[in-house]
């Protein structure tokens, strides 16, 4: 994933799959921060739910069922509340790759979609059960390690 715009609320990024596009991408503001750096600088410039994650390589895991997005309906019938989630991101837990058309629906997530709009995204379920039918889902049951790159 690379970060393209950032903005003073927001990031908007590229999601690329095996190296090609598949989407764009909506975080909070872009702080700078970076894995390499020491966890205590990551907490002095991090504000908490306002914050994009540090750049670097994770791995995502599919087994993680969501306390929050397991009791949503539609995610509890699209994938039983079982979310992507980042690995050991410094400074950050819980952080998810979700549907979502504005940064209040963020917290620290990535949301993907379509950047239409500015600050926004479009096609956010359209994209977010396209990643997971054609690229996450498949990859979960063939026990096929996902990561995610950002930069």
């Amino acid at each position: 994933m690379k970060r393209m715009f950032r903005r003073e609320a927001y990031t908007i990024g590229r999601l690329y799959v095996n190296g090609v596009p598949f989407c764009d991408t909506l975080e909070n503001t872009d702080r700078g921060l970076s894995h390499a750096m020491p966890l205590e600088e990551l907490r002095r410039r991090k504000v908490d739910g306002k914050t994009a994650i540090p750049t670097g390589t994770y791995q995502i895991t599919m087994r993680h069922k969501s306390p929050k997005f397991s009791k949503i309906d539609y995610y509890h019938n699209f994938c039983g509340g079982y979310m992507p989630r980042l690995l050991r991101v410094p400074g950050f837990e819980g952080v998810l790759i979700h549907r979502g058309n504005e940064e209040g629906a963020t917290e620290g997530c990535l949301l993907v979609g379509d950047n239409t709009s500015k600050g926004g995204l479009s096609h956010s379920k359209d994209k977010w059960e396209l990643l997971m039918n054609k690229y996450l889902l498949p990859a979960k049951e063939n026990r096929i390690p996902i990561t995610i790159t950002i930069a």
